[in-house]
């Protein structure tokens, strides 16, 4: 029990590792919570700071979710514990304890756990995401679409009752999370994906 509940505290402190926050103070030197949407994700990244900078920050929350997976394997070995690292990985990005327990919405982090449990179902999720991005710009109803498929995707697939589990509660914090999006989407008002370059801006104003 103790050491369960060890995977669940270091989990979620990676987690809650801000890196959209720390990507953009240190390579563009942008506070990216007062921007775009305000979120530290790198949809957010990639609207105010640009693509390289977004890159890396869907990267880095990608890896605190394959390290929650290690995590939960390295100090029990079961694929409970797994999950639940992944889990906790989830909840830290969501619900940052260093950013007053506020934070991203999940689906970088959530890839970075499907990743390591069921790659094959992870290609496939990412595929949909990434056609329904390319034809309407709405990364979140990409995001929310592939969260919704992924249980049945499991379920479908046959992998073990646990990933099904898995799958519904990931699903639903990805969607819990997006409901101002929902809500945007619904009245037309959600914003297409479109790159900016905050920082060569403010160079150039400060140039001026």
């Amino acid at each position: 029990m103790m050491t369960m509940i060890l995977v669940i505290l270091l989990g979620y402190l990676i987690g809650s590792i801000p890196n959209g926050l720390i990507i953009g103070r240190v390579l563009c030197g942008v506070d990216i919570r007062q921007f775009g949407s305000k979120n530290i994700g790198a949809t957010n990244a990639f609207r105010v700071l640009g693509p390289w900078p977004a890159f890396w920050v869907l990267l880095t929350d990608a890896a605190k979710g394959i390290a929650g997976v290690y995590i939960g394997q390295i100090l029990l070995g079961t694929s409970l514990a797994m999950l639940v690292g992944g889990i906790a990985a989830m909840a830290g990005h969501n619900w940052s304890l260093f950013l007053g327990f506020k934070g991203g919405r999940g689906v970088a982090t959530g890839l970075g756990v499907i990743a390591v449990l069921m790659p094959k179902i992870t290609f496939t999720v990412f595929v949909i995401w990434a056609v329904i991005v390319y034809f309407t710009r709405y990364v979140s109803l990409g995001s929310i679409v592939g969260a919704a498929l992924l249980p049945v995707f499991v379920w479908v697939t046959g992998e073990k009752v646990e990933y099904f589990y898995f799958a519904v509660l990931a699903s639903l914090f990805v969607i819990i999370r997006h409901r101002p999006n929902i809500e945007r989407l619904l009245r037309g008002e959600e914003l297409k994906i479109k790159a900016g370059n905050l920082a060569a801006k403010k160079d150039q104003e400060r140039e001026n």
